[in-house]
């Protein structure tokens, strides 16, 4: 055996070895041209060094990465790789090498390399951070010791389906295809702020933890998703952040869990959604946070269960929503929060509302399902102590809309009730009797009703005993009709009040139907100038 030095390196060469000879000699410019390019490869090639003492599971993966093959180490296809502390050195491979393999990517003629792995028990951590990867990922069931370091990586694809991880690191990352999480186990953050993901990011049945809650076990804060978020029956224990995202598909989160008790569970202000957002089923402890999004398509919670005891169950403030489905679930554990938003279409059943329900400033154009004005004016009734008419304006612009005035006027009238409980003493008096008397203009025939039992009375008494006239064998005949009438119309004149003059008992019937009949007729005209101002 011989040993040469050259340039720091040492090299080792004895029979069969690639510099030898045919007769087994050698010549010394040989050995130094070889030396040369060994040095040479070593400052070109990164990972060079990890591919010298590779086991026979990351040679297998070395060879099947050149012509895109799966090495798939599993025993069984229901294993699970939670479990991987088991498994032994045959299934086990590297970090560092896996990340030389990347980088260095060895290319075969006729081939498309790519990293698919199955089964795998990986140690170390995967630093891809800033590195432009060509080829596609595929690392399923696997489980990962350490977090990955994907910061600011460029991929084509990345698949970590079924796998289990103390957690990810893919802030600012960018995928062109799209990025697979599917029935992934997380046991740390999930780091991806600001990702831009090309395609879909799939997420269903993934689990999401982290031993504190210091930060959220799910972030994509700003992210930007060209196509969907699809994660129905996703569980997330801890605060899941969207704030800003920007999704241009769907969003699918139908029988997922999202637990953060006594907090924000989902922290989606500023969202921004170019189709729907699918949520049925959905249950969470904790708020959800929308302040601020645009949903293009349907905000669908149909039997979602949503609870944050103490605090706001959603919020939805400030928001433009093509349709806001909230059907067929439990009642809302919570207050519900729709301030200033706009929502096209609005499909809630009045009986899931909780006892707080903020829609100051809410506009609509149809509310639906079609409930009598009875069961949707409590809803009214729960946005505070404050009196806010616009919501009864918005409620009567619902019912005209599907042309049922009879609610619509109903909803009227309970404005005019709920107002009256701001008014002072006096005010409320004057109230009072509108409403008795012909219930705010919305009840012109409780007026009708009022003057016919107010001139049966004075005809039956008049007519009984009739006052005498002010001048004798003068004047029209006596009509205990027409005078009562004259007594109780304003403005109307039959010649009847003129023409006789009551004395006792009479003279103060007299005064009571003339104060009744202006205070009837003021009402009246009040009651009907307000209702066709709001025609």
């Amino acid at each position: 055996m011989v040993k040469i030095v050259m340039n720091s390196q040492l090299i080792n060469w004895g029979p069969g070895s690639v510099l030898a000879g045919r007769d087994g000699g050698f010549e010394q410019n040989d050995v130094l041209c070889a030396a040369s390019d060994s040095s040479n490869a070593t400052r070109q090639s990164p990972g060079v060094s990890e591919t010298n003492d590779l086991t026979s599971a990351e040679a297998r993966i070395w060879r099947a990465f050149s012509r895109g093959e799966s090495v798939d180490f599993r025993a069984a296809e229901d294993e699970d790789p939670a479990l991987a502390n088991a498994w032994g050195a045959e299934r086990t491979v590297r970090a560092r090498v896996l990340r030389a393999l990347l980088i260095k990517a060895p290319q075969e003629e006729g081939e498309i390399a790519a990293l698919k792995i199955t089964g795998a028990r990986i140690t170390g951590v995967l630093a891809l951070k800033h590195a432009a990867i060509d080829a596609a990922i595929r690392l399923s069931h696997c489980q990962f010791d350490d977090v990955p370091d994907l910061y600011g990586a460029q991929l084509r694809e990345l698949d970590l389906s079924r796998s289990v991880l103390p957690g990810l690191t893919a802030e600012t990352l960018r995928v062109e295809g799209v990025l697979r999480m599917t029935g992934c186990r997380m046991q740390g953050p999930v780091r991806l702020g600001g990702a831009q993901i090309f395609g879909a990011l799939f997420m269903e049945e993934a689990e999401f933890t982290a031993p504190d809650d210091s930060e959220p076990v799910l972030q994509l804060n700003q992210a930007v998703i060209g196509a969907d978020l699809w994660a129905p029956e996703m569980r997330a224990n801890g605060q899941v952040r969207l704030t800003g995202a920007s999704i241009a598909g769907r969003i699918n989160v139908q029988d997922a869990e999202l637990n953060q008790p006594g907090g924000t569970a989902l922290d989606a202000q500023n969202l921004n959604v170019g189709a729907h957002v699918r949520a049925r089923r959905i249950r969470t402890q904790g708020g959800i946070e929308l302040r601020g999004s645009r949903i293009s398509g349907r905000l669908d919670l149909l039997h979602a269960h949503l609870s944050h005891r103490g605090g706001t169950a959603l919020r939805a403030s400030s928001c433009v929503i093509g349709e806001l489905w909230l059907l067929g679930g439990d009642r809302i554990e919570g207050a519900l929060n729709l301030r200033r938003s706009r929502i096209e279409i609005m499909n809630v059943e009045p009986k899931i509302l909780p006892d707080q329900v903020f829609i100051s400033n809410l506009a609509y154009t149809v509310l639906t399902p079609h409930e009598p004005a009875e069961r949707r004016l409590p809803m009214l009734e729960r946005d505070g102590d404050r009196y806010e008419p616009y919501g009864y304006e918005q409620l009567t612009a619902a019912y005209r809309h599907v042309g049922d005035d009879d609610a619509a006027r109903l909803v009227q009238l309970a404005k005019q009730r709920r107002r009256r409980t701001t008014l002072t003493w006096y005010g409320r008096l004057w109230g009072y009797l509108q409403d008795g008397i012909v219930g705010y203009g919305f009840r012109p025939l409780r007026a009708a009703v009022w003057l016919l039992s107010l001139m049966a009375i004075g005809s039956i008494a008049y007519g009984l005993d009739h006052p005498g006239p002010v001048k004798a064998g003068e004047g029209p005949a006596f009509n205990a009709v027409f005078y009562t009438l004259d007594l109780l119309l304003p403005i109307i004149s039959f010649g009847q009040e003129s023409a006789f003059a009551p004395v006792g008992w009479h003279q103060w019937l007299s005064y009571a139907l003339i104060i009744t009949g202006w205070i009837l007729a003021t009402t009246i005209v009040a009651g009907v100038t307000r209702t066709v101002s709001r025609q």
